[in-house]
């Protein structure tokens, strides 16, 4: 099996194990040259033309003399005309879903699970552009491409914020450390971790960002998961009713019967993990596939397959636990050989040409084929 290769040099000196162990969701790490050469995948205009297209998340950030203004896509280009009078930064959301070097991109971060990963945002700003000082509640890695920004950060504890403003920005700042990056270099920060990117010229950041739900909203969504596919019996009953002395009191019996149903709902692992599966490969909300337009017949696409291999839909996201795969929120369960091909495909997004597949891997293929989430390389 093939395995994701990252560059030597993206953690510095590091290896993966030291960097995991000492730094990932402790402390910031400063990486000069992490990509040699890196100067981007987009120029500027590229990326507002990016912006302006209609399923994308975009936002602009403007700022003048310290009042901060947020306006959401969609965008056209009249909306980047005049900006110049304050300093601005436009800010796009899941490149990866649409520009396959954006995902590529995100194969040099592999040893991070698949399961953690958010997106690629890629934001541009000219001289004095930025969004003002904050703090994120997941993990980063922000990558220099064109031009230079100068980063501030603290691990202060106060994080009080700027009453009124659109963004989420802190009242109190106070920066411990500061570096300017350049193409290349890359700065990780693990949550809560304050920091304020100012640009120095015209300069394009790449964010490489990976979620951590917070416990409550995995209940809330877990209890959703549950609610189609629990099952209690029966219905309450009181056929030993007596009358009650205040009829607008809940009587025991009643809350003590109710409880006894209630308390026959029962998880375990595997809802979990499918639970999980589910919930964490499931598209946001803004995202749709398109099925191909003619699509091939069962026969030529199995031939391309067997020929050419595949390649997963950049929208897709397929993840993997124990005899199941999740693709874009669905469960499916397989055989172990199966299960092994899917594996590698969820793990590099792509499968080399094969001589035989599973009449039942083959059959699902063919389905996800039609379905937009996948197609022959």
């Amino acid at each position: 099996m093939r395995r994701m290769k990252i560059p030597s040099t993206l953690l510095g000196p590091l290896s993966v194990h030291e960097f995991l162990r000492d730094y990932w969701q402790k402390k910031p790490l400063l990486i000069r040259g992490a990509l040699p050469g890196f100067s981007g995948l987009l120029n500027p205009d590229e990326l507002i033309g990016l912006a302006c297209e209609e399923d994308v998340q975009a936002r602009i950030v403007t700022s003048r003399q310290g009042e901060y203004a947020l306006k959401h896509a969609p965008f056209t280009a009249k909306d980047f005309k005049g900006l110049n009078k304050s300093s601005w930064t436009v800010l796009v959301q899941g490149v990866n879903l649409h520009l396959k070097p954006a995902a590529d991109l995100l194969k040099n971060f592999s040893f991070i699970p698949h399961a953690r990963l958010d997106d690629l945002m890629i934001s541009y700003a000219p001289k004095g552009g930025g969004v003002g000082p904050h703090f994120d509640s997941y993990d980063v890695f922000l990558l220099q491409g064109m031009g230079h920004r100068r980063w501030q950060i603290s691990t202060q504890e106060d994080r009080t914020l700027i009453e009124g403003a659109p963004l989420r920005i802190l009242k109190d700042f106070k920066p411990e450390q500061e570096w300017v990056l350049a193409p290349g270099d890359m700065l990780y920060l693990p949550p809560h971790c304050a920091h304020n990117g100012i640009a120095e010229d015209d300069c394009m950041t790449y964010s490489i960002g990976f979620r951590t739900p917070a416990y409550q909203e995995l209940a809330e969504q877990f209890l959703i998961y549950l609610q189609d596919r629990i099952n209690v019996e029966g219905m309450y009953a009181d056929p030993d009713l007596k009358a009650q002395k205040h009829p607008s009191e809940i009587s025991r019996a009643m809350l003590k019967q109710v409880a006894s149903a209630i308390s026959a709902v029962r998880w375990d692992q595997d809802d979990i993990a499918n639970f999980l599966g589910c919930y964490l490969s499931e598209p946001k909300a803004h995202v749709y596939f398109d099925p191909p337009e003619r699509p091939l017949s069962f026969k030529k696409f199995i031939s391309l397959l067997n020929v050419r291999g595949l390649v997963l839909d950049l929208k897709s996201q397929l993840l993997c636990s124990n005899d199941t795969v999740f693709m874009n929120g669905e469960s499916t369960s397989v055989s172990n050989e199966d299960y092994s091909v899917l594996r590698e495909l969820a793990d590099l997004r792509e499968l080399p040409a094969m001589s035989s597949f599973s009449d039942e891997l083959t059959e699902m293929l063919y389905r996800w084929y039609e379905d937009g989430y996948l197609a022959p390389a």
